[in-house]
């Protein structure tokens, strides 16, 4: 029998006076508030009250244990109250985790706007390459790029991940435009440190695929420093177009291949099942997919 409902027909018998009064509170028999209050006796080793056919009384373990009983209640009344607030608007702390370079130049700015307008939410965001476990490391919402393969989360479609080549106009003035991804044999190339023969890009050749030229001028781990070298006229950058967005809308780099770039990997939401997730949760996906979801 569950120990909640014991302590609260316990409660309603020392208030109203008797377990008849109290069975018509809680709208049930007089023998199964009998039962409840014999469990409590049973479970505490100790008598509550005291009764006789004319009356009842508590004995002074039943005194100090209806006052507590209360406060427990009162508690979980509380609780019950603040999840529900939860429920009623976005509040409370959302924690969500995102590639590196993707989470910190997409979703983190669009994370200060969502702030803006929930200011009852705070946000802890984790931007990591790694795959997280989104139910062990309670995570409400992870972004993923790539292929998914987890049946036991729910997952919603974002935005692609496009892939864009270009270079510095004082490269390409020294150096030429490249017309076809077979031109990268006479050109600089620069690369990430990640890419290997098993996750190397590939362009689409005008006879079957090109390989991303290997023996790049300059291999780097990070991808700012990349961008910050092809921006002084080392080489052809290859790069996520939402990376270089301001590069290229400035000037500094040039579009260059655009019919050879690598088709665009899939951006994902990943969540678990709820039947009812948290405002916090459905206002910030709703967030992400109208300010990138036309990406």
């Amino acid at each position: 029998m569950d120990k909640l409902r014991s302590m609260e027909t316990f409660i309603a018998v020392v208030e109203r006076g008797s377990f008849t009064a109290a069975a018509a509170q809680l709208e049930m028999s007089a023998v199964m508030v009998g039962k409840y209050v014999a469990l409590l006796e049973s479970q505490l080793g100790t008598r509550l009250l005291e009764r006789n056919t004319r009356r009842q009384s508590l004995t002074d373990a039943g005194r100090v244990y209806v006052d507590e009983a209360k406060r427990v209640l009162e508690q979980i009344a509380i609780a019950e109250s603040a999840v529900e607030r939860l429920r009623a608007a976005p509040a409370g702390t959302l924690r969500v985790t995102a590639p590196t370079s993707f989470g910190g130049c997409a979703i983190a700015p669009l994370t200060a706007t969502f702030l803006q307008t929930y200011p009852d939410v705070r946000v802890e965001l984790d931007l990591t390459n790694r795959r997280v476990d989104l139910v062990d490391e309670g995570v409400d919402l992870a972004i993923r790029i790539g292929d998914i393969h987890h049946d036991d989360l729910v997952a919603k479609y974002l935005c692609p991940y496009r892939m864009v080549i270009c270079a510095a106009p004082d490269y390409l003035a020294r150096h030429g435009t490249p017309q076809t991804p077979n031109d990268l044999v006479d050109h600089l190339c620069l690369s990430h440190t990640v890419w290997t023969a098993r996750n190397e890009w590939r362009l689409p050749g005008m006879e079957g695929e090109v390989r991303w030229k290997r023996d790049a001028i300059l291999r780097c781990n990070d991808g700012y420093g990349l961008r910050m070298a092809a921006r002084a006229g080392a080489g052809l950058l290859l790069q996520p177009e939402v990376l270089v967005a301001e590069e290229l809308a400035s000037g500094r780099l040039v579009r260059v291949l655009e019919d050879f770039t690598p088709e665009p990997r899939p951006v994902h939401l990943l969540w678990r099942q709820d039947l009812r997730p948290l405002p916090k949760l459905t206002e910030f996906i709703a967030h992400l997919l109208l300010r990138l979801g036309t990406i």
